[in-house]
């Protein structure tokens, strides 16, 4: 194989640079941390997924020069108007509930009590975007969604943030039930970044 193009991901989270560097290494791309890199992430401050993952990866780009992929993501639900939305991480703690993925799942059945299944929609959402260079006029972007519902209670198991209490209606079961490689075939981010990939495929393809 040719030599790998370094690119920087706006991310900290070991699991995610780790997934995305082996989907993207056939395109002759090497994911970089923008940890490794000396990247300081900035505080998240726009009011849409998209604004908020160009943002990342602008910053990471303008640091180390390189390209750049940044995600951002949360979970809305209907009766609640979209939220917690971009607010997934901070909901508990926006409501002086405590913090953590423990209270944020608390808060949220609590703010849904006495609602049927029905009145409980929810998705969660994923954007995930690239910028060739710190002032690309036209970054890709790529979107994924994945539908259910919040159940009545937790369901313990494996997973992290809202999977206890997310039914998706790929196979009608609590997230946190299913299996890392399940999960990441049916979710958001995994469309998301499946997406990213036959894009990059069209760009990078010829070396």
């Amino acid at each position: 194989m040719a030599d790998t193009q370094p690119i920087v991901f706006a991310s900290s989270n070991a699991g995610k640079i780790r997934e995305l560097d082996e989907l993207l290494l056939p395109l002759g791309m090497q994911v970089k941390s923008q940890v490794e890199l000396g990247v300081e992430p900035l505080p998240e401050t726009a009011v849409t997924f998209v604004e908020n993952a160009i943002v990342k990866a602008r910053h990471a780009s303008s640091i180390t020069g390189l390209a750049a992929i940044a995600d951002d993501s949360g979970l809305e639900v209907d009766a609640l108007n979209g939220a917690p939305g971009l607010y997934s991480a901070r909901f508990a703690s926006m409501h002086n509930a405590g913090s953590g993925d423990e209270a944020n799942n608390a808060l949220l059945l609590k703010k849904l009590d006495g609602l049927d299944d029905k009145q409980r929609g929810a998705r969660f959402r994923s954007v995930m975007v690239f910028l060739r260079h710190e002032n690309d006029p036209s970054p890709i972007i790529t979107q994924g969604v994945w539908e259910g519902h919040i159940m009545h209670k937790v369901t313990e198991g494996g997973g992290f943030g809202y999977d206890p209490v997310f039914c998706n209606h790929d196979t009608h079961q609590a997230t946190s039930l299913l299996g890392k490689d399940e999960k990441n075939k049916l979710s958001h981010r995994g469309k998301a970044v499946q997406a990213m990939i036959a894009q990059l495929s069209d760009v990078y393809k010829n070396g």
